[in-house]
């Protein structure tokens, strides 16, 4: 097997479609979440096995500063390795040595963790043609310069006067950054967005759940969802939020999103005369370039 590549002076960076596509062709990168569009978390290096696993020993470590929690996948490409740490922090390091090469912060105010049901986590970066994406966990998108850590932009993804959060990782399919948003459990709206990931720009928009009749649906969609929720939903938010489980599927040219538990989740409260409130704790598949409804699975 080939070895990991070396940090070199102007390392590439330049993650695509096709290099995540041909990731079993450098197996000593990590270029994407889950290391391949449909997520297998196999590494195909075997230089480490069951004979000498024994004989494994700390080659370098880097302290985060911080005793809250650390939950990221680490990105590997090109001999950096791209991390996340509690508030949202991104980190470069050498892959060989563990040294520093930037770091950024992107000063989430403290006050926000009181929306966090599950710690000031983050669970990593998405890289694409030389730019570095991480979701904040009050609601931004942030695209950084990989060689630098210098912002490229910024957008706010959610209602600041809700209590939104962002933990789960984007992803980035075919130029498009996707990301998600938490909250189900303090009364939001669960949606789904891609922005461009060069102008920050935002192409299209799936909510996981309907909102007020009275307003208009946005799709059918969510038409054919309003029919299996009843009373007054809309007023509690719904939740549904799809946070971090998503998946590319380059045959059929779809996202597939994981949805979360209603809001609230007291059904007497959330849809009083029962129903499936789709599409709560479902499987939905989008078309990947316009976000539109194909099917799901709940």
């Amino acid at each position: 097997p080939a070895e990991p590549p070396q940090a070199v002076a102007g390392p590439r960076l330049d993650v695509d479609g096709a290099r995540i596509a041909a990731a079993y062709s450098e197996p000593g990168n990590w270029l994407s979440h889950g290391r391949t569009y449909d997520e297998q978390r196999f590494s195909p290096l075997d230089q480490i096995n069951d004979a000498n696993v024994a004989d494994l020993g700390l080659a370098w470590h880097y302290d985060f500063n911080t005793n809250r929690g650390l939950e990221a996948t680490p990105i590997v490409v090109d001999g950096v390795m791209f991390a996340t740490g509690s508030w949202s922090r991104v980190y470069a390091l050498d892959a060989r040595s563990g040294e520093l090469l930037w770091e950024y912060d992107p000063h989430v105010p403290p006050e926000w963790a009181v929306h966090a049901c599950c710690d000031v986590v983050n669970r990593g970066v998405a890289l694409w043609q030389g730019a570095v994406f991480v979701g904040t966990l009050d609601g931004r998108l942030i695209s950084l310069d990989a060689a630098t850590g210098a912002v490229n932009w910024t957008v706010q993804t959610t209602d600041r006067g809700q209590p939104y959060t962002i933990t789960g990782a984007p992803r980035v399919v075919k130029g498009r950054v996707i990301i998600g948003n938490g909250g189900g459990e303090y009364g939001v709206r669960g949606y789904v967005s891609a922005y461009d990931a060069v102008s920050g720009e935002m192409n299209w928009r799936f909510y996981t759940v309907p909102g007020n009749p009275a307003n208009g649906f946005e799709n059918e969609a969510m038409e054919m969802a309003a029919r299996t929720w009843t009373g007054e939903w809309w007023k509690h938010g719904g939740g549904g939020n799809a946070w971090h489980a998503f998946t590319y599927d380059a045959e059929f040219n779809a996202i597939y999103i994981g949805t979360g538990n209603g809001s609230p989740w007291n059904r007497k409260i959330r849809s009083p005369e029962g129903g499936d409130n789709l599409y709560l704790c479902s499987i939905v598949a989008l078309d990947a370039d316009t976000g539109e409804y194909r099917w799901h699975y709940q």
